[in-house]
């Protein structure tokens, strides 16, 4: 196996330690100091920040963008088929791995002790891990960033800053963001690498 095979796995398998190491060092003392936040003006901020992450947002507009421009520009439009598939596809991902956690969010620890993972959880209050507005905002900062590597800085930082609002909010834990995170990236490497990059004139810079 090449390095350029093997490097993906060395840095997906230092993700899941660092997921593991935060759930028992780091989670609980972060979601506590974040606590003391809740009545300052920043908060407010970054309930702002949050929303950026909902996946409607991308949803809509670039299945709008496909079905106008599929038969007029067929780049635009596959770069709209491009951003809906990686939003779609990693929040139905992010969904799926809830239910089986099952993990408690911050706030159930906050109000009433509990921190754990129970497993195949629908409620909301056992759905922390992995946090789907991260898999979202960073799926979405890594499909931009594909399309216009001009605004990469730009549309990065933003998907960080809205991951780490999830936290902030103490709507997730450390490990439910990174695992979200990463989870977003991943989903877009691997349809670009299986999907769209084997049209280069079909979804490309613009």
């Amino acid at each position: 196996m090449s390095l350029r095979r093997i490097t993906p796995i060395l840095q997906l398998f230092a993700i899941i330690l660092f997921c593991i190491a935060s759930i028992f060092f780091f989670d609980a003392p972060l979601a506590i100091f974040f606590r003391q936040f809740r009545t300052t003006p920043w908060y407010g901020f970054w309930e702002i920040v949050t929303i950026a992450g909902e996946s409607q947002w991308y949803l809509v507009p670039s299945f709008i963008v496909f079905i106008a421009f599929r038969k007029r520009n067929r780049q635009v439009a596959m770069s709209g088929l491009f951003l809906f598939s990686t939003t779609a596809v990693s929040g139905l991902a992010a969904d799926l791995l809830k239910f089986l956690f099952g993990r408690a969010r911050p706030n159930l620890l906050l109000e009433h002790g509990v921190f754990g993972f129970s497993g195949l959880q629908t409620a909301h209050d056992w759905t922390s891990f992995p946090s789907g507005h991260s898999a979202t905002a960073l799926g979405v900062a890594v499909t931009l960033s594909l399309l216009l590597p001009r605004f990469r800085v730009i549309f990065i930082t933003a998907g960080v800053f809205i991951a780490l609002s999830r936290m902030v909010l103490d709507q997730h834990y450390l490990s439910d963001v990174v695992a979200g995170s990463t989870l977003g990236a991943a989903t877009v490497f691997l349809l670009y690498q299986r999907y769209f990059s084997t049209a280069p004139d079909e979804v490309r810079t613009l």
